[in-house]
């Protein structure tokens, strides 16, 4: 299960990093709203910020369509910083991540201009707090990284649509 502690991004809410499914906003909003066409008044609560996170390594997920992350000093994983997420937003994400993942307390780094593909021209700003979900069993994971445009293009409407795949959460 997940862990108990959370890291806040202000008094009420918290904020958390991404690197796979849910750097897509309409995945994110599918999870945490059951749609991906909130509100503008919803989606104004929550940021978006391209990121690092080093020391871990993103591969895919043995027969899945999303990624998970291992330590790895010799790796970093390119994701999205998140705030503005509610405690209901968290009980969420707990249920979609599920016993796969753990939820852990890392420092990233938040990227102020945005590089190629393999990261060459990234610049990296001021480090922030955040939860991040980290995959359990290393053993599922295929010596493959995980690709976002691959799962945009294949897979993505398969992910959003309203009450498909997140029934109960």
């Amino acid at each position: 299960m997940a862990a108990q502690y959370t890291v806040k991004s202000d008094e009420n809410t918290h904020c958390a990093f991404f690197y796979g499914t849910l750097m897509v906003p309409d995945v994110f909003y599918s999870v945490c709203y059951g749609t991906k066409d909130v509100p503008e008044a919803i989606a104004k609560l929550h940021t978006f910020q391209s990121a690092i996170l080093h020391g871990y390594c993103r591969r895919r997920v043995t027969y899945a369509d999303y990624p998970g992350i291992v330590e790895d000093q010799d790796h970093e994983v390119f994701g999205t910083f998140t705030t503005g997420l509610t405690n209901a937003n968290m009980g969420k994400l707990d249920y979609f991540e599920g016993a796969e993942y753990e939820r852990r307390q890392v420092t990233v780094k938040l990227l102020e201009k945005l590089g190629n593909l393999k990261g060459e021209g990234n610049v990296e700003g001021e480090e922030r707090t955040a939860e991040v979900y980290v995959y359990r069993d290393k053993k599922n994971l295929e010596d493959k990284e995980w690709d976002l445009e691959e799962f945009r293009r294949d897979k993505l409407k398969l992910w959003t649509r309203a009450g498909h795949i997140f029934d109960g959460t």
